[in-house]
């Protein structure tokens, strides 16, 4: 039976765990909802020890990835493991809205991001670059519904984003896939304003008005995220893992989360 070791079973580390557990694979997971504690080394390294496959969520702190720096060594021992790791398309940087695709430049303003993604593909990683992530109980309609809803005056910002449901299919094409980073970004990069807009026309709600970034007060993590403006290529997962995202837009995505909101 192939064995999935998780580091951080989070909202799409979670989605990950439940696709291969209804395939008939074992996971041992760590984190709030999984089924190892972070600090409990001696069970970890033996999760790890007999693990097929590894994966970790875990973003980076301040002073390194934690993962890495406890675990590395017995990650690089278990030679024949499979590895992947959920980065993020934010060691890109801002590309002033360009198209970027796993070529580009790593420039990120998170130093520690960058040596994370760097290390990992130095392990042999399949690295997962993702873009603003959504889905069932995370999305526009959430916030909308919610009163959380802001459309911010910048007319030539551009993002990339991916549902839940695309990172776990992204992940599993990915297992059979050579190692290196892979973009796993929907096909239609876009305004915030134009998700907003869909999520209101969707659930019947007046648009919220649109403001400045100190209008709306934003927290210091949404002005980080309006910082940085690029269209996000989504090719190489494509061509050679065979993926192919079952929301393509933003409008297949919400349409999906409407779905299950409606379901309870």
């Amino acid at each position: 039976m192939p064995t999935m070791f998780i580091f951080g079973l989070g909202y799409a580390a979670n989605h990950i765990a439940r696709a291969l557990s209804a395939k008939g694979w074992e996971v041992i997971s760590t984190g709030a909802a999984g089924s190892l504690a972070f600090d409990d080394a001696a069970s970890v390294r033996l999760g790890l020890a007999d693990a097929t496959h590894i994966l970790s969520s875990v973003p980076p702190m301040s002073d390194g990835d934690p993962v890495l720096e406890i675990y590395g060594p017995d990650i690089a021992r278990n030679s024949g493991a499979w590895r992947g790791y959920l980065s993020s398309t934010g060691v890109y940087g801002d590309a002033g809205g360009a198209w970027v695709d796993e070529a580009a430049p790593i420039k990120g303003r998170r130093a520690n991001r960058n040596e994370a993604d760097a290390a990992w593909l130095d392990l042999g990683a399949r690295v997962f670059r993702l873009p603003g992530i959504y889905g069932p109980g995370r999305s526009a309609l959430d916030r909308v519904a919610e009163g959380r809803a802001h459309r911010i005056d910048l007319p030539d910002q551009v993002f990339s984003r991916i549902h839940v449901d695309d990172i776990t299919s992204g992940v599993l094409a990915g297992l059979n896939g050579p190692a290196g980073a892979y973009n796993l970004s929907d096909d239609l990069p876009c305004h915030q304003n134009c998700i907003i807009d869909a999520a209101c026309a969707i659930l019947g709600e007046p648009p919220p008005p649109l403001q400045t970034m100190d209008e709306a007060d934003l927290s210091p993590m949404a002005r980080a995220f309006y910082a940085e403006n690029r269209r996000v290529a989504n090719g190489k997962a494509k061509r050679l893992l065979g993926w192919t995202p079952r929301h393509p837009t933003y409008r297949e995505g919400l349409t999906a989360c409407h779905a299950m909101r409606q379901l309870g």
